[in-house]
């Protein structure tokens, strides 16, 4: 009797384990995060965001006056699009052939065929035209203007001959960063308020603002759009985890100096920072995250993209030397070396893979 309670016991044991296993936490808790060997890019210019395509193929990173197009597989480049005065980031519409590149010391929009990579025109935006992202629920290329306090809507389909925005939504501060849900809302930071603006994005009104708890300037933003969480990073090194509903604060956890990007993927937050910090942080439950690990990366590498399926990591830098002053920015600065800039590569697979 003693011996069938105990085979008993043990297979309860084991099928508790599976479903643990099998479930998003469990599943998570076994993921092992490595940095990995670099795509050699070079060329020149600063960096900005990093947006990979639907495919996870193709990597488009803005480099000041051009935007490269680089291949994750060869880390060769296969296109360079041109005539850029700051270019920030890049939109992706692949159901309307077109790429959007923010031109934020030109306040416009550069659209780009994405067959070709051929310059197709320009749309005007705002000063300081800086992120942007594609709405599904209002099929609206969305550009966050940071001087302007504009956010500006633009039809995939604009036409080029006359260029013109379809809405522009005043945002009452300095918009760093969006998530759109999918369904109507986009979250935005606004760094200068500390604050989240929702935005109805069927109406192009805001209709909420939300305090960001212990945060201050808010700038790196992503979002479990099945849990309705929101992932903001902060200037003052502090990751904010809240309620997309309610603007609720949840959790907030420490992170690296110089934070602007932040990622979810697979059950994990990710926030990059630019003093060479990779922090993941667990989504246990919708309401209870904990501290993962983080992974030293190179300092510079302050943006990132994520490749949903695989789980691996973009984040772009190079080598990086001490800038004159200006007039115009007196205070200690970092530049590029020509030539070095390079794609940090952080993969994943499991702890049962790679045991320590």
């Amino acid at each position: 009797m003693q011996t069938v309670y105990v085979r008993f016991l043990a297979l309860v044991i084991f099928a508790a384990a599976q479903i643990f296993l099998n479930s998003p936490a469990g599943a998570a808790s076994l993921q092992y995060y490595k940095l990995t060997a670099p795509l050699e890019v070079g060329g020149e210019g600063g960096w900005d965001y990093v947006t990979l395509d639907p495919a996870g193929r193709l990597l488009y990173v803005t480099r000041s006056t051009h935007t490269m197009v680089v291949d994750v597989s060869t880390g060769k480049p296969v296109a360079d699009i041109p005539g850029m005065l700051w270019a920030h980031g890049v939109a992706l519409v692949p159901e309307a052939g077109r790429g959007f590149i923010s031109d934020g010391k030109d306040g416009s929009v550069i659209v780009f065929d994405l067959k070709t990579g051929a310059t197709l025109g320009k749309v005007t935006a705002a000063p300081d035209a800086d992120s942007i992202i594609y709405d599904p629920a209002s099929r609206r290329v969305l550009v966050l203007c940071g001087d302007a306090h504009r956010m500006i809507a633009i039809a995939p389909d604009v036409n080029l001959k006359s260029a013109k925005a379809d809405a522009t939504v005043d945002l009452g501060g300095s918009p760093e960063y969006a998530v759109a849900d999918g369904q109507g809302k986009v979250f935005v930071n606004i760094a200068d308020r500390d604050e989240v603006a929702v935005v109805d994005s069927h109406v192009m009104k805001v209709i909420a603002r939300w305090p960001v708890g212990l945060g201050e300037r808010p700038t790196g933003l992503s979002m479990d759009r099945a849990t309705r969480r929101l992932f903001i990073g902060c200037r003052n090194r502090e990751l904010v985890i809240m309620n997309a509903d309610d603007g609720k604060v949840l959790a907030d956890f420490p992170i690296g100096t110089g934070v602007d990007a932040t990622a979810f993927n697979d059950g994990f937050v990710l926030a990059s920072c630019a003093d060479g910090t990779l922090t993941f942080i667990r989504e246990v439950t919708p309401n209870k995250f904990e501290a993962a690990k983080t992974l030293r990366t190179e300092p510079g590498a302050r943006t990132m993209a994520v490749e949903p399926r695989s789980g691996t990591v973009y984040l772009p830098t190079s080598d990086l030397t001490p800038a004159p002053p200006t007039a115009g920015n007196p205070r200690p600065r970092q530049m590029p070396v020509p030539g070095t800039f390079r794609i940090l590569v952080v993969t994943r697979s499991t702890a049962a893979e790679n045991p320590r």
